[in-house]
């Protein structure tokens, strides 16, 4: 071991003041200097590229694991005698280690750090926090507890993973009072004789009140507090939204157990952070109020965007290339086929039949094509079809019979040999693969007579696998080359692994963010097989998706971009954009957001009812007296470029034009409620703003027209050729340069600047920085497109004509505001818990409980 590893050791856990100190005293002050320069360093790197991270000005200590770490080193050794590629392991190493940089110094006497790492659906998250342990224990933690869902399942999963990557490589290291098999049992010993300085003690225990009421009697006792004063203590919360926050009785008993531990790290894990960063960061509770993380997105990973696409966010300018639209994986059953599939909601579920309607038949004999390629190009892994229609174990088990007539019947078929049930086959594997190109996954595609001669063997082999509470016979992958249609409910959320899914049909209706996020186990990876996946599931259903992507597009550059501006978690919390079908969290059951801050944002509509005329018409008068009025009460610029604008319009006409405006209830993040509402706190903060405003009515490059009296052009903006027959999405209205219409700039000085320098501009401004900007914008009827973009040869044209029924009006909106200058309240979501009073935490998260398992 040398020399410089005993002084890196010495330094991680007692600082690098101590180190050159003890150092000095037998060795060469050049030499102790140069361990110095090369610890700095070595923490640099560990800062230096990682995933972006929100941060309380944690102290900077951690170089990066040692050559005398035996847990990190025995842990880095199992991933590369797994075959893990060098990429993946450094990626590990450098993420966790960037965790643990923002843990406190472990020589503090004392210390209460709470972080958040914000992890992708089925992405390795268990892996990232098996690392952090592996290296907090290394810096001498003696005692990890990790909350493991509610779920008996998952609570078992985590065990066997980390008593495989944990306890299995270093026996003699670890102490274990959890087992596969036994959630946490008081043990016969007293918690202080189990917390030795030699060893770690490691439990995973389930969020259930009554085991956390176990483990904490165990620890609360005299001796117990004795030995946890000198005790550092780690404490993962996996699926950290889950039960955590916002329940009755959960919530405390976590809180109860932390305040037992005077130097405890809380560390929660979560694809789905809505609820926690709706936590009061004023209150004593589990507000990550030391970081936040982003774990970044791994190579090959199927998100929400690859498969549903997302919308443009604010920051992103309207000349750039846009968001991506997703592949073409999602196929949608109609609305009104949706009871045929399953019970409605006050109807009994016993008795139930579903009919196999076409679309359904159609997700099979894809799910057993798809297998058969795989087989095709020499892929024997597991393969599987997820059919989701409701959390109702009746009606899963309708499922069966129909199922497994249909797979009698498709081997009777190909068995017949007949030239039409070939042409069916034939016809479905050429139109669908044709929809998704394997030259995309750098593949060639297979003809369907490389397909064919494994497609009965796949059907023969498929079990209809119905996995619920109830049901003996679970999804098991321990046989090889596995191929099931696994029908089922929320056992098949949250934590399992779906291994190899290639279909999934999924017509349940979902009101929470993290439920749909959650539910979508067709996240993840597809290796080898990236172009065969399929989805079935409603317009309202794949909508909700596509919203769901933008938001966590939108909520994890935030975290991005707040790093970037040197933001701690008490500044500010991560946005939450609203939607009117979707409640933030299932946690929360009835609670809806209360105020959310507009500062420094610029907003615009997207969507508009084209077909119809009474709401278009409404629109266009609440514009036209809007603009006279302004021009009545305000000043009319005649210099300014693009844009009749009417300067210091009074906010009384602002909030009535807003309230006569409807939005589309598609565009979540324009609710003139919550707008008015934000202005009127900001007419009464401490330093009133938003008294005064600009209106800027755009000429565009149409024919001419007029609006309340002014003489503009009609803007021309076409919709995308999407298939919506009531609503026009325009995708674009507001380029990045309109919000600087009152600013005084030229075109090209408002082209030059980047979104964020346009917001400073504003702000540094000593009259606008208090003043808001409404852009309107009189949009041609008909609007044809002007390139249509048409993509492959014989696809559909992206773009088609308006068409509408009346002119349309787009808005614009920017509000002025910086969110570092902002109090707590006007950068965070406030939102009222006061229904929530369930102590049921399965009924809070919208579970049938009669398949908790």
């Amino acid at each position: 071991m040398g020399l410089y590893t005993v002084f890196a050791d010495w330094a991680r856990r007692n600082g690098v003041e101590a180190a050159v100190l003890s150092f000095s005293e037998s060795l060469p002050g050049a030499l102790v200097e140069k361990f110095r320069g090369q610890f700095e360093a070595d923490k640099a790197k560990v800062q230096a590229g990682g995933p972006p991270i929100i941060t309380a000005g944690s102290d900077d200590w951690y170089s990066g694991p040692g050559d005398s770490d035996r847990y990190w080193l025995a842990l880095r050794d199992r991933f590369e005698a797994e075959g893990w590629p060098a990429g993946r392991v450094l990626s590990v190493d450098h993420s966790s280690s960037t965790v643990v940089a923002h843990t406190p110094r472990p020589d503090r006497s004392k210390w209460d750090s709470k972080g958040l790492v914000v992890g992708y659906v089925q992405s390795g998250k268990t892996t990232n926090f098996t690392a952090v342990v592996a290296k907090l224990a290394d810096v001498q933690y003696r005692l990890v507890i990790v909350l493991s869902g509610i779920h008996n399942g998952l609570r078992r999963q985590t065990q066997v993973r980390l008593d495989q990557y944990l306890k299995d490589l270093n026996p003699d290291r670890w102490v274990t009072l959890t087992e596969e098999s036994r959630d946490f049992v008081k043990p016969s010993h007293d918690a202080s004789a189990a917390l030795s300085p030699e060893k770690t003690v490691l439990a995973v225990v389930k969020k259930n009140a009554a085991v956390l009421g176990k483990l904490i009697r165990w620890l609360d006792t005299p001796n117990g507090r004795k030995a946890l004063e000198s005790a550092p203590v780690l404490i993962i919360d996996d699926e950290a939204d889950q039960a955590s926050v916002a329940t009755g009785r959960i919530n405390p008993l976590i809180r109860r157990l932390l305040s037992l531990m005077p130097r405890c790290t809380y560390v929660g894990y979560t694809a789905t952070p809505f609820a926690n960063v709706f936590v009061d960061p004023a209150q004593d509770d589990l507000y990550p109020k030391s970081f936040i993380l982003n774990l970044p997105r791994p190579d090959g990973y199927f998100g929400p965007e690859k498969i549903f696409g997302r919308d443009a966010v604010e920051w992103e300018a309207a000349d750039e290339q846009g968001p991506p639209d997703g592949y073409d994986m999602v196929r949608l059953v109609a609305e009104e086929d949706v009871p045929l599939l399953r019970p409605g909601s006050k109807e009994p579920a016993d008795g139930f039949t579903p009919t196999m309607i076409d679309e359904l038949v159609t997700a099979v004999h894809w799910f057993w094509l798809g297998t058969a390629a795989r087989r095709a190009r020499g892929d024997d892994g597991h393969s599987t079809m997820l059919i989701h229609t409701s959390v109702k174990i009746a009606v899963h088990e309708s499922y069966r019979a129909p199922l497994e007539a249909l797979q009698r019947k498709a081997r009777a078929g190909l068995a017949s040999g007949r030239p039409e049930v070939l042409d069916h086959w034939r016809n479905l594997w050429e139109k669908e693969s044709s929809r998704v190109p394997a030259e995309d996954f750098d593949r060639k595609q297979n003809s369907f007579d490389e397909v064919l001669p494994h497609l009965d063997d796949v059907i023969a082999s498929t079990r209809v696998v119905l996995d619920n509470y109830r049901s003996q016979d679970r999804l098991d992958y321990s046989e090889p080359s596995v191929v099931a249609i696994a029908v089922g409910g929320n056992t098949l959320s949250r934590g399992l692994t779906l291994e190899g899914l290639v279909v999934s049909f999924f017509v349940r209706g979902a009101t929470a963010y993290d439920t749909l996020l959650q539910m979508g186990r067709w996240f993840g990876y597809r290796t080898g097989f990236e172009d065969l996946p399929r989805i079935w599931m409603t317009p309202s259903l794949a909508a909700a998706f596509r919203h769901l992507a933008t938001v966590e597009h939108e909520m994890r550059d935030d975290i991005d971009r707040y790093q970037r501006e040197n933001l701690t978690p008490t500044q500010v919390a991560v946005r939450i954009r609203t939607h009117p079908a979707l409640r933030i969290t299932a946690k929360m059951g009835a609670a809806q957001p209360a105020f959310i801050s507009y500062a420094g944002r610029r907003l615009q509509t997207r969507y508009f009812r084209h077909r119809d005329a009474d709401w278009l018409d409404s629109n266009l008068q609440a514009a036209e007296s809007f603009v006279q009025e302004a021009v009545l009460h305000g000043r009319l610029d005649e210099d300014v470029r693009g844009a009749q604008l009417i300067r210091d319009v009074p906010v009384s006409l602002v909030k009535n034009f807003l309230s006569r405006y409807q939005v589309h209830e598609d565009s979540p993040d324009l609710d003139p409620a919550l707008m008015v509402k934000y202005i009127d706190q900001q007419l009464t903060s401490d330093r009133p703003s938003l008294a005064t405003w600009s209106v800027a009515v755009v000429i565009g490059e149409g024919s001419e027209a007029t609006l309340g009296g002014l003489d503009v052009k009609y803007s021309v903006r076409s919709r995308l050729n999407d298939g919506q027959r009531e609503r026009a999405d325009i995708k674009t209205l507001m380029s990045k340069q309109d919000r600087a219409l009152d600013l005084g700039l030229t075109l090209a000085e408002a082209r030059a600047q980047s979104e964020s320098d346009l917001v400073k501009l504003r702000n540094n401004d000593p009259v606008c920085r208090d003043r808001g900007l409404i852009v309107l914008y009189l949009i041609e009827p008909k609007s044809e497109p002007v390139n249509t973009k048409q993509g492959t040869e014989g696809a559909s044209p992206l773009r088609t004509a308006l068409s509408a029924l009346e002119p349309v009006v787009g808005m614009g909106i920017t509000f002025p505001g910086d969110v570092r200058t902002k109090s707590i309240q006007a950068s965070h979501v406030a939102v009222d818990l006061t229904d929530v009073e369930s102590e049921n935490v399965d009924e809070a998260l919208d579970v049938d409980t009669e398949e908790m398992a």
